[in-house]
């Protein structure tokens, strides 16, 4: 276990914000985890567990401990089907590193989430999506110890309530009280092509490729080049990718768009409501490319929040304040942050 005190965390976040904490502690087992609970010089503080803070705004410093796992293990899990594939893989493993690893296995479903950032812990949190799929999809079970008691508890897939970027783990009820130690997925040794978003079509015609020649490489190398022809690398300028989420709304609202836009693009949700990109709203009301002193949004894809250079937390918020305060008034659609405020 690697504790640090008064750990700045430019490169613990992608907004690279220049906050820090009092203390930072990396533990390794389960072991670790729980002589950290059980340490009374630590009761009183105030915790935080963070993956690769790839969906985190500081908006000051954090007056308590910052936990990291270093949980990266992957293990085969027993199936009694023999065409599917059973894991259990630590927490604090890239999710990336994740996927790229059950390809070259000849394991899939994952090719769709290829190159989000973060922690394979964070991706059960959040509910990570893209593409067609969502990381809850795929999770078995998530197996989590309890920051304040040490109990561990395994939750079942239905008891995770999975929806849009949502879990148990984010609500009110259980936000910042578990810490992902492993999660089981359950994956498939059959490849069959995700292709429901419409932008994946359109890209196999453009590469003259029929859905049924698509291969499970050529289909994440499609999805990676996507993404960094919309998204900034946040190596290079700060950001959280996509800030807010797309809202759903009901029917009635989006036929109202209708009538005063020709074209407004949409995801059929059920048969009462309907996924209006955010995307779309944000650029609508003029704000794709515009900033506010080194805060902004990004020129290319107006979901995203960038920092300029030297930006701190509250800077990205009243950006992102500003931009839902014009959505909501042209629109009367109020658009959510996708990112945890800090």
């Amino acid at each position: 276990m690697k504790i640090k005190e008064n750990q700045n965390l430019r490169h613990f976040n992608t907004f690279g914000i220049d906050a820090s904490c009092r203390l930072m502690v990396e533990y390794e087992s389960i072991k670790d985890l729980l002589s950290f609970i059980k340490d009374i010089r630590f009761r009183n503080l105030p915790h935080l567990h963070i993956g690769e803070g790839s969906n985190l705004l500081f908006l000051k410093d954090y007056d308590g401990v910052v936990l990291r796992s270093a949980i990266r293990q992957t293990r085969q899990l027993q199936s009694d089907r023999p065409d599917e594939i059973r894991l259990q893989v630590g927490g604090g493993l890239k999710w990336d590193t994740l996927v790229a690893s059950t390809l070259r296995h000849g394991w899939y479903g994952l090719e769709n989430l290829s190159l989000i950032p973060g922690t394979v812990g964070a991706a059960a949190v959040q509910n990570i999506g893209a593409y067609g799929a969502e990381a809850g999809d795929f999770i078995e079970s998530v197996t989590c110890i309890n920051l304040q008691t040490g109990e561990r508890r395994t939750f079942a897939h239905d008891e995770c309530h999975y929806a849009y970027r949502h879990s148990y783990f984010k609500s009110a009820e259980a936000w910042g009280q578990w810490a992902v130690i492993y999660v089981n997925l359950r994956l498939s040794r059959h490849f069959t092509p995700n292709l429901s978003y419409g932008r994946l079509r359109e890209e196999l015609e453009h590469r003259s490729l029929k859905p049924e020649q698509v291969t499970p490489q050529q289909l994440r190398d499609i999805i990676i080049d996507i993404r960094r022809s919309k998204l900034p690398d946040p190596r290079v300028q700060g950001n959280a990718g996509s800030f807010f989420k797309n809202p759903i709304v009901g029917r009635d609202v989006y036929e109202k768009l209708v009538k005063h836009y020709e074209r407004v693009p949409h995801f059929e949700v059920d048969d009462t409501h309907v996924k209006i990109p955010a995307a779309w709203l944000i650029e609508q009301c003029g704000w794709k490319g515009k900033s506010m002193g080194t805060a902004a949004v990004h020129d290319v894809q107006p979901l995203v929040l960038v920092n300029l250079g030297g930006a701190k937390g509250r800077d990205i918020a009243e950006l992102s304040e500003a931009v839902r305060h014009d959505v909501s008034e042209r629109f009367g659609i109020d658009i959510q942050p996708e990112v945890n405020f800090i």
